[in-house]
């Protein structure tokens, strides 16, 4: 039996897996998925959304990507990794994500070819066109260019393809650099570390979504405050932590983490 069985819990509550069920909002999480979702319906182009690792932005991709789940309006494909070793494979990858049928194989033709899907998408079949690419940081500056090319593809009122970046940090100076690319972006967010209260409700509303009984408390006011000032508000370190609590708290056949229990996990070197 799984511990979260154990403790009366129909679901792991702190996976680190992206699931969009178990996505807490924050007020920064909340506010970047309204505004994205503005910025697509307004076929404004380019979104850029940074937060350092662990802060909970594939996550919130997913939560974007549900958000449109009922809208046969809009297209939505996701780079998850762009790490790729030519243009040529690059462009490539998309052309086979649009589901495009080349009838020849260059990077020039690959391009035309996208611009075509893009129009035909965009203005024949009034469809939005969403292209979401994690892990941002690794785009090297050729691909970036390519993306440039791709957000002047455009009618007279809108962009023909909505772009939302989802990167670490370190792609901000980078493109700062690129002022072509740089001036053309729609909304740029960071999104920061969880406070002490969100902290708290983060792990009640993952407790809640993993069926534990409303009357029944597993973490202490002691023992979320120990966490927050551990982890300092980073929601993966966070499940983490509370993940391997939950699993020494029913090995050691106890009832509830205290402050003085999650000290001893984080003794222990377990998190």
């Amino acid at each position: 039996m799984s511990y979260y069985e154990t403790l009366g819990l129909k679901k792991e509550p702190f996976s680190t897996s992206p699931d969009p069920a178990f996505f807490y909002r924050s007020s920064a999480h909340n506010t970047a998925l309204q505004r994205l979702e503005i910025m697509i319906r307004l076929k404004r182009g380019l979104s850029l959304v940074l937060g350092d690792v662990g802060i909970g932005k594939t996550t919130m991709s997913r939560a974007l990507l549900q958000s449109f789940a009922s809208d046969e309006n809009y297209i939505f494909h996701i780079v998850l990794d762009p790490s790729y070793k030519s243009e040529f494979q690059f462009l490539s990858s998309l052309v086979k994500m649009f589901g495009i049928k080349p009838d020849s194989r260059s990077t020039l033709d690959y391009k035309e070819e996208i611009q075509r899907y893009l129009f035909k998408k965009g203005v024949e079949e009034s469809k939005t066109v969403v292209l979401i690419i994690d892990e941002g940081q690794k785009l090297s500056a050729p691909y970036l260019e390519i993306l440039r090319t791709f957000l002047n593809y455009e009618t007279n009122d809108y962009k023909l393809l909505q772009l939302v970046i989802v990167s670490q940090m370190e792609l901000l100076p980078r493109i700062k650099k690129i002022n072509n690319f740089y001036d053309r972006i729609g909304l740029k967010y960071i999104i920061n570390p969880l406070d002490e209260k969100e902290t708290r409700e983060m792990i009640e509303f993952r407790l809640s979504e993993a069926g534990l009984n409303l009357d029944r408390k597993l973490f202490t006011e002691g023992a979320i405050k120990r966490i927050f000032e551990y982890v300092q508000g980073y929601p993966r370190k966070i499940s983490i932590l509370c993940h391997n609590a939950l699993e020494f708290l029913v090995m050691n056949d106890r009832e509830v983490v205290d402050e003085t229990f999650i000290a001893d996990v984080i003794g222990k070197d377990i998190t």
